[in-house]
């Protein structure tokens, strides 16, 4: 370090926050932190000018007279408004946001010298409580909203301010250095003398700024989208970073209703050709966002969206049916006629409306009623086989068993499909006989983890849980496609077949797809989202300027339940299938095992919980087979499957064992068979697992005059042999007790033990597989999966449930004290107390 030059040491002074113990380590860089020179050019090169003199002050030893003539030569800032504040502070007459001594530690003699040169500067300055630059400004901020004549400071003076007296914060700590930004949106002409005194806008800054701008004036304002047009150009071209992202944009278009002159702003700009994306694109976009989330039901919501889609018309598919939709779903709380639905739709462009719209329409997660819908096919869509218009009853009847097949596997459409089925009682069979012969499960329709795919990726297309995963998707590219003509689709299809049949493999080259492309720049630009612009300028305002420990603050957008992608109160498709059905029947077991397999806690607690007397209430049984698909997917057994046994569930195999023979849905049934696994022991289960067999620590030993052989106490020839034989018939019967058959529970530890051994058994082959393939000296280990480690935790609490009730129920040991076995001799031997000799 002493042989470094001067100039590599001054690098290492500017770099360190404290340079005072590097002072102290020898005499020459004492000597060295002594220049003024080095001194101010520390604060300069550490602070950057625009906080270089606000830093010095507070080194109140550091600085001298030299220092400061230093560092006013060299460029660093020093405004009317930091001498204010000096002032305020070195007098203890105001304090503003400083709470350390800062320039009270500079000595008297160079702060007068301060004042000198900053009389030199500004000439009489303003030293009263409230007369500082400061205060004007943020009065000038207060008032913006504020008609001119109401007003007490006007934008000259704040461009007096920044222009003769250089006034701009002078610390990251003062208050007004995060409403700065705000100026420039109220009056963007302050721009070029905020730059000139420092000032550099943050990307961050730009949206809060251009909110401001397009903020709803107030009833008394005078304010027009003339004059906001006008400041956004200004600003834009004062500095070439500033521009209106689609962020903003989609902000204003969400108050098209409220904000008309912010708004009408927004169109002037897209028509001059000063926003960077077409407007109507952004339109566009903003509006297939509300397919799939909750806000589409708001009726507010739903008016903005109509306004937005009559000035910017589209022939997306998917705006089209958002704004099918929103009108369908006013229609039924307006309980609007078919005739003046079709007026709204001629008003909007969208006629004709197919049969696919109406489809389409229905199965939207967010549409539970069809009465509308339905009412207006019959009327308006197609042509019936006399002429007239609308659809047939066996046209009505096909489109509502399509719109019940597709509801199936949206698990939130629970009311629809209720209603549906009041309104067409026909549908029960056509649920029952689809569910039956699609959705019914094997342990071959599953992945398994021995092959290595990726099991924990599969879901079960029914009874999915959409408050965790969503409701899937509902519309894909194809449904929403308009319907084809059936030659255009035969043609279609032979071109397909002509190329299948080519053998020769057609490969181009891979380019990037304009659509990739128009994504990316979108993204440049901003996203969007379904927030108003009210409501991210309170976010903005609400925000605390510096973060303060342990206060919690609530600021952000107010309302976020309307970005759910479910209904508000929705009832679950495997709810109404157990109250329609009932519990034990062939529909109610499929959805069961599409929510083993899903892993649906709701809909587990709902089938193994609800116990009633009707069998519409009562639980949906637990079967083997459950288990062995868990096993397949190598996955964890619900919390709620291992209660159900606990509790005592009956032992079935599959859902045949429980299903009703008497049911009518029993001929859709597709009989299935359940791989079990033969025991390789020959010892029977009541043998192994049966309470003679255990040792039972803790309690008394049963008297040995059980073991031997019963003694007859009758008198010959008298009616005690009556009771004697009686006695006999009893002991008979005692007897048989004590061979009963195997219950529920000892059925459940037979069969799980058994495919414990069957999953061991896997692992056991694979980890030799391993080995062979591995070289001698590796050590290889093969890590279970959950449904493993579950089962073999879980088989420890059954066995011990099953062991404490029988022990309970055994009631043929007698058990009594050691007074009655004198007979019994113990062979141990009594240890003597030690003696003292």
């Amino acid at each position: 370090m002493e042989r470094l030059c001067d100039e590599v040491l001054q690098l290492i002074f500017y770099e360190l926050a404290d340079p005072s113990p590097l002072t102290q380590v020898s005499k020459r860089f004492h000597t060295f932190s002594q220049d003024p020179y080095v001194r101010a050019h520390y604060f300069l090169i550490h602070y950057g000018p625009l906080e270089a003199m606000y830093h010095a002050l507070g080194r109140g030893k550091v600085i001298t007279e030299r220092v400061l003539d230093i560092l006013l030569s060299s460029g660093a800032h020093l405004s009317r408004y930091l001498i204010q504040i000096a002032i305020h502070h070195y007098f203890h007459t105001q304090t503003h946001f400083i709470k350390t001594p800062w320039v009270r530690n500079v000595p008297l003699r160079v702060f007068a010298y301060f004042l000198k040169l900053a009389e030199e500067r500004y000439g009489d300055i303003p030293r009263g409580k409230g007369e500082d630059d400061g205060s004007l400004f943020a009065a000038f901020l207060k008032e913006s909203r504020l008609p001119p004549l109401m007003k007490s400071v006007t934008w000259e003076t704040i461009r007096t301010l920044m222009d003769t007296y250089n006034f701009i914060p002078f610390s990251n700590r003062d208050p007004i250095m995060s409403q700065f930004p705000l100026a420039l949106a109220i009056e963007p002409r302050l721009l070029p003398y905020a730059v000139t005194n420092g000032f550099s806008m943050d990307y961050k800054y730009r949206d809060f700024v251009f909110r401001k701008m397009f903020e709803r004036p107030a009833v008394s304002s005078e304010t027009r989208a003339d004059d906001i047009a006008d400041n956004v150009r200004e600003l834009c071209k004062l500095d070439p970073a500033m521009f209106v992202s689609r962020t903003v944009a989609a902000e204003v278009c969400m108050e098209a209703k409220v904000n008309e002159v912010g708004y009408a702003a927004l169109k002037q700009l897209d028509k001059s050709g000063a926003l960077r994306f077409e407007l109507s694109t952004l339109v566009e976009d903003l509006l297939a966002t509300f397919l799939t989330t909750r806000s589409i039901c708001s009726v507010s919501t739903a008016d903005i969206l109509l306004h937005l889609f009559a000035d910017f018309p589209s022939t997306d598919i998917t705006v089209r049916l958002v704004v099918l939709v929103v009108v369908f779903i006013a229609s039924d709380n307006l309980h609007m006629t078919h005739t003046a639905i079709r007026a709204r739709l001629e008003t909007l462009g969208l006629t004709p409306i197919t049969r696919r719209d109406a489809l389409n329409v229905l199965v939207n997660p967010f549409v539970e009623r069809y009465s509308s819908v339905i009412n207006f096919a019959r009327h308006e869509i197609g042509v019936k086989d006399d002429g007239s218009k609308g659809m047939s009853s066996h046209q009505i009847h096909s489109l509502v068993e399509e719109v019940a097949a597709r509801c199936l596997e949206i698990a939130c459409k629970g009311k629809l499909l209720k209603s549906l089925n009041e309104g067409f009682p026909h549908l029960r069979h056509t649920i029952t006989k689809l569910a039956l012969q699609k959705y019914q499960l094997d342990l071959e329709d599953v992945p398994s983890w021995e092959d290595g795919s990726d099991c924990q990726s599969y879901i079960a297309k029914l009874c999915r849980d959409f408050l965790r995963y969503g409701v899937g998707e509902v519309h894909a590219i194809e449904s929403l496609l308009p319907e084809q003509p059936k030659k255009e689709t035969a043609n279609l299809e032979h071109a397909e077949s002509s190329r299948d049949g080519d053998n020769t493999e057609h490969v181009t080259p891979f380019t990037e797809s304009p659509d990739l492309q128009k994504d990316e720049s979108a993204s440049e630009l901003g996203d969007i989202s379904q927030e108003s612009l009210t409501t991210m300028i309170r976010q903005d305002e609400l925000t605390p300027v510096r973060p303060r420990r342990r206060i919690m603050y609530s600021y952000g957008p107010s309302e976020t339940s309307g970005k759910f992608r479910y209904p508000q109160d929705p009832v679950h498709i495997g709810k109404w299938v157990k109250s329609f059905f009932g519990a034990k029947s062939s529909v109610t077991a499929i959805f069961m095992t599409h929510a083993v397999i899903n892993d649906n806690c709701s809909m587990l607690h709902h089938y193994l919980m609800h116990d009633g007397g009707s069998p519409s209430n009562g639980r949906v049984p637990t079967t083997f087979k459950h288990f062995q698909l868990l096993a397949r997917l190598g996955r964890t057994p619900n919390f709620y499957l291992w209660h159900d046994i606990e509790v005592g569930a009956e032992f079935y195999f599959d859902e045949e064992e429980y299903i009703s023979r008497t049911d009518d849905d029993i001929v859709y049934w597709v009989p299935r068979k359940v791989k079990i696994e033969a025991p390789q022991s020959t010892v029977s289960f009541s043998s192994v697992h049966g309470p003679s067999s255990r040792i039972n620590k803790g309690k008394k030993r049963p008297r040995r005059s059980a073991a031997v052989t019963v003694r007859s106490y009758a008198v010959p020839d008298s009616d005690d042999e009556a009771i004697a034989s009686d006695h006999s018939f009893g002991i008979d019967d005692q007897e048989e007790k004590m061979t009963r058959k195997e219950t529920s529970l000892q059925l459940w530890i037979k069969h799980l033990s058994l495919l414990l051994k069957t999953e061991s058994r896997k692992y056991a082959a694979m980890k030799k597989r391993l080995e062979r393939a591995a070289s001698p000296e590796s050590k290889v280990r093969v890590q279970k999966n959950d449904f493993v480690k579950s089962l073999t935790t879980n088989l420890r609490t059954l066995r011990k449930i099953e062991s404490e009730k029988y022990h309970l129920e055994d009631v043929a040991e007698d058990y009594s004290d050691d007074q009655d076995d004198d007979d019994y001799m113990s062979r141990r031997t009594k240890k003597r107390k030690p003696t003292n000799v």
